[in-house]
């Protein structure tokens, strides 16, 4: 059993270390769209832009709100996607990575949190039941995505993106390359780095960014690649002063993302939001790995719901409040669950709706070795 433990393990460092990239890929990309827009100074550019936003723009349920309008705080869900370009009507799948960020304009203060893409959750549809938060996306698209983690950490939720990660690679392509003074030599996917000056292609800075474990820094020189890579394509960016070029930026976002902020929008998020950057805090859902009906899941405790809830509700001047939810109320069934021992193994119910009738006769196990 430990044997498989070890793997499963390994693999999921892998993922992990994937999955922090995707929240680069996510975060830069919106980066350089702001940028190109905050740049976008004479006409045509400006025009192609907003054409290529308002492609973008899809209402959750045919809802606006004005909480940029109003600089008010606010909430966005970043939903990272593999699964093709959004007009080509590719598959929707699941959603790889949840960020959830939270940005106080009077305060200048944003956080993101990260939800693990294997959270057990209720998924806020009528049918569904507990399953993997990332399922949700796949089940009802952004919308229920949003209504889900909003139920999860009990906070509402404004906005989303939701980005096909492959977009960043097309970027890179769509400015030319980007530049980075490689530290060290190393090889990572089909990619040799030498040290010294490099320009990297879309593919080149994904491999660039991803490779972790022969890094003599481990993580935090990953971390330093990564803001190489994107601190490149900003400069690269702004430097721009072909048409084409933003004409080819532009068909790459307008293919690969969707969201409910409008052109407006970002423009406000631009004039507005920006100095909320100068102070970002990062945490994530600590959950417990856990086997149930032979997949992989995590867990989180009440405690660990109620600290994530607190603090972002604490960043969006809202009232704590006690979460209450399925997830809160499973885990007050399953009492035996002692959430601070690793080393322990215990049955964990899973019971099937808000009336918490048991959903089987047969427990599953948690693991916490």
């Amino acid at each position: 059993m430990r044997d498989d433990y070890q793997r499963n393990e390994s693999l999921k460092r892998t993922r992990k270390t994937r999955k922090k990239t995707k929240i680069t890929h996510i975060l830069a990309l919106v980066l350089v769209l702001i940028i190109v827009i905050s740049g976008a100074s004479f006409a045509k550019v400006y025009l192609h832009a907003k054409s290529a936003i308002n492609q973008t723009y899809h209402p959750v349920d045919n809802k606006q709100t004005t909480a940029i309008e109003d600089q008010k705080p606010i909430s966005i869900l970043l939903l990272g996607t593999d699964t093709g370009a959004f007009d080509r009507g590719d598959d929707r799948g699941n959603s790889d990575t949840l960020i959830l960020a939270t940005l106080n304009p009077k305060t200048n203060k944003t956080t993101l949190t990260s939800v693990p893409r294997d959270m057990l959750t209720e998924i806020q549809d009528d049918s569904t039941g507990m399953q993997k938060v990332n399922s949700a996306y796949n089940i009802g698209g952004s919308s229920l995505s949003m209504k889900t983690i909003s139920s999860l950490v009990n906070v509402p939720i404004d906005y989303y993106v939701t980005v096909n990660m492959g977009a960043l690679e097309n970027i890179v392509d769509a400015i030319g390359g980007v530049e980075v003074d490689v530290p060290f030599a190393f090889y990572y996917g089909w990619t040799q780095f030498e040290k010294g000056p490099r320009t990297l292609t879309g593919h080149g800075a994904l491999d660039y960014t991803r490779m972790r474990y022969d890094d003599p820094e481990g993580d935090y020189g990953r971390q330093k690649r990564q803001r190489q890579v994107i601190e490149a394509i900003a400069k690269k960016a702004l430097s721009l002063d072909s048409v084409a070029n933003f004409e080819a930026i532009f068909n790459v976002i307008k293919s690969n993302m969707q969201t409910n902020l409008s052109f407006d929008n970002m423009v406000g998020l631009f004039n507005n939001y920006r100095h909320a950057a100068q102070s970002i805090s990062s945490d994530y859902i600590h959950g417990k790995d856990a086997w149930l009906a032979g997949g992989s899941y995590q867990l989180a405790s009440t405690d660990e719901l109620q600290r994530i809830s607190n603090a972002l509700r604490q960043n969006l001047e809202l009232s704590q409040e006690t979460v209450d939810n399925t997830e809160t109320k499973q885990n007050q069934l399953n009492k035996q669950v002692d959430w601070k021992d690793l080393d322990a193994e215990y049955n964990y119910t899973i019971y099937s709706d808000q009336k918490l009738k048991k959903f089987t006769k047969s427990q599953s196990t948690i693991s916490f070795i």
